[in-house]
């Protein structure tokens, strides 16, 4: 297939380096950086099972993109419409756009720009850029794809790239349920600047994880999606899961980024405000995360 990947960060680089060590055409549009390393030296993909460099093209823009069989679109979810608007025209009907992004309207939010079907992508897997043009993949990998007329082929596609893919017929429970995730941990994770392990060491913190968890879970039962009644059981075994991830939150703001916490706890605070539910652990989150940006900003002026 001709794979187009447009956000060659940790998401992009790491399944679009899966596609093409399968053999797939994969280009990846990115920033600068990693666009000029993957070009002069190729795609560094460095997983438990594989670590070495993987011829690629890359571009900082998509005006030289020929038509593409697939699309990956791994931006962050304040970018979700100029990438929209950057794919105009490139798409050919038959052309699958899958988003790999975090939050819960995505998809939606692309296709009214695209004007094209696009199949939310809920992403579990934990993985870095460690340097200009070098993916660093920590551990999982699976992806949830929504259901549509190409999910089955595009599984098949995906499976036989070494990417584990289930089709999940309720993609958007699924989708919330991975956002409640992301409300638990990320911004715990970014502000204290640890990784999950250690986190629920500290006293008082199963306490804010779950009061997060309540709201996030109250919001997304009034917009309409059930969730499972032991989803705070099963997201207080994560840490001992995964105990040495950092949440993506804690990755940009280590890296000066600016992060997608308005569309993670913000979008949970958004809602509940339209649906009349408090969320002030929530709200409270999402301002801690917004106070460490801005302190980065103001430490980088001096």
């Amino acid at each position: 297939m001709q794979v187009a990947v447009v956000g060659a960060g940790a998401v992009g680089c790491y399944y679009g380096g899966l596609l093409l060590r399968a053999g797939h055409d994969v280009t990846f549009i990115g920033r600068q950086p990693h666009v000029d390393a993957i070009n002069a030296h190729g795609l560094l993909l460095d997983t438990n099972t594989f670590n070495g460099r993987l011829p690629a093209r890359a571009a900082t823009d998509t005006h030289a993109l020929a038509p593409p069989d697939l699309v990956l679109v791994c931006v962050k979810s304040a970018d979700t419409e100029q990438a929209g608007r950057s794919l105009a025209g490139r798409l050919r009907p038959e052309t699958s756009v899958l988003s790999l992004q975090n939050g819960v309207d995505n998809a939606p939010r692309l296709n009214a720009v695209i004007g094209h079907a696009v199949i939310p992508v809920v992403v579990y897997v934990g993985s870095e850029m460690a340097g200009p043009g070098h993916v660093r993949h920590h551990g999982g990998g699976d992806l949830a794809i929504g259901p549509s007329a190409a999910s089955e082929a595009l599984a098949e596609a995906l499976q036989a790239a070494g990417i584990r893919t289930t089709i999940a017929e309720d993609i958007d429970r699924t989708l919330w349920s991975k956002l409640i995730i992301n409300c638990a941990f990320n911004a715990l994770s970014a502000v204290a600047g640890i990784s999950y392990g250690p986190m629920l060491e500290v006293e008082g913190t199963r306490d804010v994880v779950t009061s997060a968890v309540q709201e996030a879970v109250a919001v997304s039962r009034a917009s309409g999606v059930s969730i499972s009644d032991d989803i705070i059981e099963q997201i207080l075994k994560i840490p001992a899961m995964m105990p040495n991830q950092m949440s993506s939150t804690a990755q940009d703001l280590a890296r000066g980024k600016p992060s997608e916490i308005d569309f993670l706890n913000g979008y949970v605070v958004r809602k509940g405000a339209e649906l009349g539910i408090a969320t002030p652990t929530n709200h409270a989150l999402q301002v801690m995360v917004k106070l460490a940006e801005r302190g980065k900003e103001f430490s980088g002026r001096r």
